[in-house]
Parts: structure tokens; C-alpha cells; sequence
């Protein structure tokens, strides 16, 4: 007998993958990676595996790369629930329109604010997952009732307007950091480009990643057994994973998360996919709940928590560095020891505010 969760069954691994995602970010904003990466530096036996911690310099894909389209594929996946509930609670189609667009422009502001934080003074910047997060919500937002082939032909429709996009603007050299089309875009709305390589209109190709999670949301809410949601799952994920490493591997479309290229954004459609997959699988089908209760909390706090590190963590840090410097200096664990306790006593309060707000019953919703 298969057995099936309700419609408005919540979907725990759902919450345990926002949760792990959010938690590794809020890790990295304790500077728990930098710290590691100091303490084992390059020709140590760690630094390979530490450097999955952060973002290929270009071409190439580092688990850390997958991050930010897991966040974007997360949020997809909960639209159709929380667009559900909302609807069942008011019936009023106009006033869920009113609440996205607002959602919607708060990201936005967020994440045009924090790089403003960032600076230090007024700068108009698009960077920003929150800022790229605005558009994908809304433009899937508008797809949500078109049904899985609309919404999928529309998001090979973005990837494909990237693809040509970036060809035509410069057909010789497409994907060079410089010279591309998404630095010129940069040029045009904000008269600048990123030193890093990174561009505004990444919100048109990661665009697939929101919507793609819509679909899933939507087929996890029907009435399939789990084991042919599964098996879909898996399926585009591994399709996914194909298209994406073969445009690379075949020298078609390299895989670069700093421009979001066609390669780059069907690879990381593929791996959370496959996330999805097997966290539905583990969490939900063989209901195996053990230890996740940490990271559930902080998902409970996605956005609050991610703009409270990305604003406080850096002076949090150096803060508890004076305590933690100052009782441990007798250890004899250096510098970069000491800096990997500061770290992961930064996550730890972060984390405890995260169950402070747990235990309050205060959860913020934008």
C-alpha cells in the first residue's frame, strides 16, 4: 500500500531542506569556513574538501555554488502550500495578488539595503539573492496556475532567451568575465559592474529554479503515490544533471554560477532535485525524524535569520572573539584555532536565537 501525505499534511523534509540550506549560510556568515580554510591551508590533506565551501572561481561547480539555487528552488516548492493556505483562509484571489507584490518589493529592498550595509554608504546594487529572489517569486507567482507544461516550457523559454542573450551580444567570447552581456546589463541599470563576476540578470535564468519548485510543490500536493513522485523527481534530476554537465563537457555552454549560464542552472536544477527527492524520501516516506530538530528551527526563520547574519554576524564575531581570545589564550591553540572556536561560537548563538524565537513562537513572515 503506498501511502500518500494530505494536501495540508506539512511537508517536513521540505522544512528540513530550507532548514540545512539556511543553516550553511548562516555557518558562513559566522565565518566558520574562512576559519577551517586558515587553519588548513592549501597542500593539507582538508583544504580539497573545504574548498566545496566556496564559490569556483568560473568555470567549473562547488557544492557551495548550489546554495543559492536550493534557496531559490526551496522557496518554488512552498509557493503552491502557502498560496493554498492563504486562499482557503480568505478565498480572496486579489488580496494573495496584493500580499506577493508587496513580499515581492520587501525582497527586494532587503537586498538592495544590505548592500548598502555592505558599502557602508548609499549604492544601488542587484546582486543579491533577496534582490534576484523578488523577481523569480513574482514571475512564477503569475505561472502558478498555468499548469506544469506552461510553467516549464517558460522556464526553458528564460534559459534559452540567456543562452542567445549572451551569443549575440558577444558571439566570439560569450561567457568572459569583462566582456559578457550580463556586465553590460550591469553597465546599464547600475554603471558598474561586480569585481566577482557576478550579474543582475542572473534573475532571469535562475528564474527556472523558482519555477521548477512550483512544479514540484504542485506534484507533491496531488494525489500520485510518493514512490511515482519519487521516481519523477529523480528522473528530471538525473535529466537535469545530463544537460547540464554535457553542455559543459561538450564545450557548448561552460558551467558558470557567477553568470548563471544554461549549464550551471540545469545542473543545479538537477542537484536539487535530487535533494528534494531524497529528502522527501528519508523525512517524509520513511518518516525518519532523528536529528533534525536543529536545523527545522532555523528554517522556521529563513529570511530573518539570513538578513540578521549577513547585518550582525561579522560584529558578533569579532565581539565574542574578545571572550573566547581572551578565557582560551592558554590553550596553546593559535590564532586560527581560536578563530574556528569564535566561528563556531558565533553559529551557536545565531542558532540560539533561532530557538529563542522557536520557544517565543515569534516566526516572521514577509
Amino acid at each position: 500500500m503506498t501511502i500518500t501525505p494530505l494536501p495540508t499534511q506539512r511537508l517536513v523534509s521540505l522544512d528540513l531542506f530550507r532548514g540545512l540550506t539556511m543553516f550553511l549560510l548562516v555557518a558562513e556568515a559566522a565565518h566558520v569556513y574562512d576559519a577551517l580554510l586558515e587553519l588548513f591551508p592549501e597542500g593539507s590533506s582538508l583544504h580539497p574538501f573545504l574548498l566545496q565551501f566556496t564559490h569556483h572561481d568560473w568555470n567549473g561547480l562547488r557544492f557551495w555554488d548550489l546554495i543559492q539555487p536550493f534557496f531559490m528552488f526551496i522557496v518554488g516548492v512552498a509557493m503552491p502550500f502557502s498560496l493554498n493556505k492563504r486562499l482557503a483562509i480568505s478565498e480572496d484571489r486579489g488580496k494573495v495578488t496584493r500580499h506577493i507584490l508587496k513580499r515581492c518589493l520587501l525582497l527586494f529592498l532587503f537586498g538592495t539595503g544590505l548592500h548598502c550595509l555592505y558599502s557602508g554608504k548609499l549604492v544601488f546594487e542587484l546582486w543579491n539573492v533577496l534582490t534576484q529572489l523578488s523577481f523569480t517569486v513574482l514571475v512564477t507567482y503569475l505561472l502558478i496556475d498555468k499548469g506544469w507544461k506552461i510553467q516549464l516550457g517558460t522556464s526553458l523559454g528564460l534559459l534559452a532567451l540567456t543562452e542567445i542573450l549572451y551569443r549575440v551580444y558577444n558571439p566570439e567570447a560569450p561567457f568572459v568575465h569583462g566582456t559578457n552581456f550580463g556586465n553590460y546589463m550591469d553597465q546599464v541599470l547600475m554603471g558598474k559592474i561586480n569585481n566577482g563576476g557576478w550579474v543582475a540578470i542572473n534573475c532571469i535564468p535562475t528564474a527556472a529554479h523558482t519555477i521548477w519548485g512550483a512544479i514540484c510543490g504542485n506534484l507533491l500536493l496531488s494525489s500520485k503515490p510518493y514512490n511515482e513522485k519519487i521516481k519523477l523527481f529523480v528522473i528530471a534530476g538525473v535529466l537535469g544533471l545530463v544537460v547540464g554537465y554535457g553542455l559543459d563537457w561538450t564545450g557548448i555552454t561552460p558551467i558558470i554560477k557567477r553568470i548563471s549560464t544554461t549549464a550551471f542552472a540545469f545542473a543545479a536544477g538537477g542537484w536539487a532535485l535530487l535533494a528534494l527527492a531524497f529528502s522527501y524520501w528519508l523525512v517524509d516516506v520513511k518518516n525518519n525524524r532523528k536529528g533534525i530538530f536543529p536545523f527545522l528551527i532555523v528554517g522556521m526563520n529563513s529570511i530573518f535569520i539570513y538578513l540578521f547574519a549577513e547585518i550582525l554576524a561579522r560584529w558578533l564575531n569579532k565581539t565574542l572573539g574578545i571572550f573566547t581570545g581572551g578565557f582560551l589564550a592558554w590553550t596553546g591553540l593559535g590564532e586560527h584555532g581560536l578563530a574556528l572556536i569564535t566561528a563556531l561560537t558565533t553559529l551557536a548563538a545565531l542558532w540560539g536565537l533561532c530557538y529563542f524565537l522557536y520557544r517565543k513562537g515569534i516566526f516572521f513572515r514577509i
